[in-house]
């Protein structure tokens, strides 16, 4: 943060992570139907309400049980060989080509399963454009054998339009939403209708983007990992009266003339580019999402997903804006996981803008023009992230950009593509004022030169705060009341949004102030143009574990413009 101003930075992960997808080794997996074994759900038909997110019974019985023994949901419904793409190099029948939604145990609830062969499961299903059916495979997730196949469940519709996310717009009074559908444009034409509470109200055509199979750069994601995205839609909602609440709601208008509407939602538009009003910020990286019915065996891995989102929505009255700073969903090329991710945060994205960068988990890939050449998103490559939420880039693929709210400027850089110096990158991080650089090294200068008072930072899942530092040195020994400059950047990782936590090192350095292992988030108030307020509480229980207020009044910072502030070093 530089004066009244916010800077963000992008994550990555460091922690080893594999998703439980991807220990299905669903090509090896044979055809076995048992007569004497079945699979039931109901109910038969979800949505009848309007829902779009529902629950499922699923009953089942097999003679010959197995700890091991597990339900497959699969979406489509039909995932038989003849769904397999005509060029799949595999040649050994019989031939599985898609991987499962989600998965459970069959003994996950039932105790005696492995003695009685029988069991039910509770299942929890959203709206993902495809009907459904559940599978009961033996020999488990290595060499998995199909013995019975459930009837089709399917949404009374579909195609509806499904869990919007609000964004920030390319200027100040403007909101952008973006939503799934499964209407192509020729079916139908996708329209935003928005207007004040309570005032009449405006109906505005959307754009719509999609990508298929060939936009994947490799497995999973073009393989045993893809399914259709559908259809994302963003409508712009502009000239916005600041601070006044909008009621909007997505649709898809029919070509007789009929509408299709999401139900109702409402946001607070953003205040004046530096309005002196109480204005909070929550920041976080690395969240991931879970599971209610506690499949895929997330709670291994992402625990804290569900209680970040649970806390989040519980205090959404006291959020203005969200920050999403990398490793979004950790979905490494199962593309189905998008879905689940934007339905698990839609209370939160549909009320405030849910702002996003781009971690390793979302681009990175070999020979894709990706700075890091590993395969961590799966064969991704950055795909799924610019299509699934809006930014306001000027290039999508070069994810990053900066963004105002009221007294906060953001830069969101992106750490997987090159940020060093002389690169695209770098100038636009220089050029962009009251930036947040990210790397030390190559970039130190600038956080001195700038005078940045706090970095924010996913990368390691846990949370960590350091004095004021430049160079290895902290330039100020206070720790939780700053009062004037503070010669140097509080630099701060939040990187526990959700997935599987890292250790700390024994070895503690001194300009380590407070380390937490556990599953949190950030939260950045401005009291007015001098005063900010940062706390991180933890996601179990919202409360507040670390905190630390800055005053000072930036007449040093205000006094400069861009290039006329001097570097300092230490010496000096």
């Amino acid at each position: 943060m530089r004066g009244p101003f916010g800077c963000i930075i992008p994550s990555m992960c460091c922690v080893p992570w594999v998703q439980p997808l991807s220990k299905i080794a669903i090509h090896k997996a044979a055809v076995a139907l048992h007569d004497e074994s079945f699979v039931q759900v109901s109910p038969l038909l979800l949505g009848l309400g309007g829902t779009n997110r529902e629950w499922v019974t699923v009953e089942f019985s097999y003679p010959n049980p197995t700890v091991d023994d597990w339900i497959g949901v699969f979406s489509p419904a039909d995932f038989s060989s003849s769904t397999c793409l005509a060029d799949n190099p595999r040649v050994y029948p019989p031939l599985l080509c898609t991987a499962p939604i989600k998965y459970q145990f069959a003994n996950f609830s039932n105790p005696k399963y492995v003695q009685t062969g029988r069991g039910s499961l509770k299942l929890h299903l959203i709206n993902q454009r495809a009907d459904f059916s559940f599978a009961l495979f033996t020999g488990g997730l290595l060499n998995p054998k199909l013995v019975a196949v459930s009837n089709v469940v399917a949404f009374a519709n579909p195609k509806a339009p499904v869990y919007p996310r609000l964004a920030q717009g390319k200027s100040w009074d403007e909101m952008t939403v973006t939503w799934t559908s499964g209407y192509v444009i020729d079916e139908a034409i996708p329209v935003v209708e928005w207007g004040l509470q309570g005032a009449k109200k405006t109906i505005s055509p959307a754009g719509t983007l999609t990508f298929d199979r060939g936009s994947m750069c490799g497995a999973p994601a073009s393989t045993v990992g893809w399914r259709d995205p559908g259809y994302i839609h963003t409508g712009f909602m502009k000239e916005l009266w600041p601070n006044l609440v909008y009621t909007y709601r997505v649709g898809h208008r029919l070509h007789d003339g009929t509408y299709v509407w999401s139900v109702r939602y409402h946001f607070r538009a953003s205040p004046y580019p530096g309005q002196d009003s109480v204005q909070k910020v929550i920041i976080f990286g690395d969240m991931g999402k879970d599971e209610l019915d506690g499949s895929n065996e997330y709670n291994n891995f992402q625990r804290g997903s569900l209680n970040t989102t649970a806390q989040l929505i519980s205090d959404l009255k006291n959020i203005d804006i969200v920050f999403h700073i990398g490793d979004i969903c950790y979905a490494n090329g199962y593309l189905s996981q998008w879905d689940q991710f934007t339905a698990q945060v839609e209370p939160i994205a549909s009320a405030v803008p849910y702002m996003i960068a781009s971690g390793n988990h979302e681009r990175d890939w070999p020979g894709t023009g990706s700075f890091y050449q590993n395969t961590d998103s799966g064969g991704e490559c950055g795909v799924l992230a610019q299509n699934m939420f809006y930014v306001p880039a000027e290039n999508r693929e070069k994810f990053w950009y900066s963004t105002d709210y009221g007294m906060f400027r953001f830069c969101i850089a992106d750490t997987e593509h090159d940020w060093r110096e002389g690169t695209e990158q770098y100038k636009f991080i220089e050029h962009c004022s009251f930036e947040e650089p990210m790397g030390r090294e190559s970039l130190q200068k600038l956080w001195q030169k700038y005078k940045v008072d706090i970095a924010v930072y996913g990368h390691v899942h846990n949370y960590e705060r350091t004095c004021p530092i430049y160079q290895n040195t902290c330039t100020n020994q206070e720790k939780n009341d700053y009062k004037g400059t503070l010669g140097g950047t509080i630099h701060v990782v939040a990187g526990g949004g959700g997935a599987s936590l890292a250790e700390f090192s024994t070895l503690k350095p001194n300009w380590s102030i407070f380390r937490d292992e556990d599953y949190g988030f950030v939260q950045m108030t401005a009291f007015n143009h001098s005063s900010l307020l940062f706390e991180y509480k933890r996601s179990s229980d919202g409360k507040v574990y670390d905190s630390f207020t800055i005053s000072r009044d930036y007449r040093d910072i205000l006094a400069c413009s861009v290039d006329s502030c001097p570097a300092t070093t230490m010496a000096s």
